[in-house]
């Protein structure tokens, strides 16, 4: 071989060289095209500078949902609406619920429609699905229930979102007959709080059941998720959410029995009632009860307090509890309902 043969042998070896190069450059331009790498300007070029760090995160592989709680047991007026109006600006995925949305607590159609149409009216204004899951207030008697059931179809029930499993789950879950027992004596005990009848509410039969605290879960629906768990054994995450804490109830009627096919999966439970924040560990997971958007308040209680909680869910859910009086719009006043 010649040495201009050789020269053209390396030219063409060069030029086959940048262009595989050029082919892998733009390879690389176009995942980070796709993956929407942040781009970061500043005119500040010298040291030091008024940030930490520029390790911008190139892509979000994660999602945000947000939960609301207890509207009820003493709504007080404009809370959840101006909720509404905050959720739309922090624009989470979806939002999710933990029960409590209207007063309920009768037989009436009539009402139990004009209280469900205004709170369906309200919620319609969120620019993201949201997810109902009912409380004592929606479920207190078998005519709500089945108000429920041609509502909204199932009282509880689960859904996977971008490989996170999400339980929602029915606290009021008891036979009719039972279900009826705490109704007759909650309807007796606001009696007694109203001053309607003689009595005192800590004496009163409704006060003593364990329902009114933690609730109960019947036999129907841990089969139900016991199936689910069975059938997404591997998932990312799992959320379980109710309106009373099932998990203090100690008999089969309690969450232990679920709690036990979880032993091998992460997994947030989540719920309100007590209308007071509070979390804790347990089984090694991270147990919370949400304080209030929009229900009634213990006075004195540093813990009720009105909030709406924000989940990203990157590698494990980072939560955050945020006051609504701290949300605000771009004047530095609440948003406008």
């Amino acid at each position: 071989m010649n040495y201009n043969s050789k020269n053209i042998l390396k030219f063409r070896f060069s030029n086959l060289l940048v262009l595989l190069l050029l082919i892998s450059a733009c390879k690389e331009k176009s995942t980070a095209t796709e993956k929407k790498e942040v781009l970061f300007v500043s005119d500040v070029a010298s040291e030091p500078k008024p940030w930490t760090s520029e390790n911008f995160e190139a892509t979000e592989d994660d999602f945000t949902f947000a939960i609301i709680s207890d509207l009820n047991g003493g709504e007080r007026e404009g809370v959840y609406s101006t909720a509404v109006s905050q959720l739309n600006r922090l624009d989470p995925t979806f939002v999710l619920s933990v029960g409590d949305l209207i007063d309920g607590g009768t037989e009436d159609s009539l009402q139990l429609a004009k209280e469900w149409d205004s709170f369906d009216e309200r919620t319609s204004k969120l620019n993201m699905p949201f997810f109902y899951l009912g409380g004592n207030h929606d479920l207190t008697n078998p005519k709500m229930r089945e108000f429920w059931k041609n509502r909204f179809g199932p009282r509880y029930y689960h859904f996977l979102y971008d490989d996170v499993l999400f339980l929602m789950m029915d606290s009021e879950d008891y036979e009719e007959k039972r279900m009826l027992e705490i109704y007759h004596a909650r309807a007796e005990a606001i009696k007694i709080i109203n001053g309607e009848i003689e009595g005192v509410y800590e004496e009163s039969e409704y006060f003593d059941m364990a329902e009114r605290r933690i609730g109960g879960m019947s036999n129907n629906q841990f089969d139900y998720f016991k199936t689910v768990l069975e059938k997404y054994p591997n998932v990312k995450w799992t959320f379980v959410l109710m309106h009373k804490p099932l998990w203090m109830r100690e008999d089969e009627k309690g969450l232990g029995s679920l709690e036990a096919l979880m032993t091998n999966r992460p997994y947030t439970v989540i719920n309100g009632h007590f209308h007071s924040f509070s979390h804790r560990k347990r089984k090694g997971r991270d147990y919370t009860i949400l304080g209030t958007t929009g229900g009634g308040q213990h006075k004195g209680d540093s813990l009720s307090f009105d909030h709406v909680t924000l989940v990203r869910m990157s590698k494990e859910p980072i939560i955050t509890h945020l006051k609504m009086e701290g949300i605000l719009d771009e004047t530095g006043n609440l948003p406008k309902q």
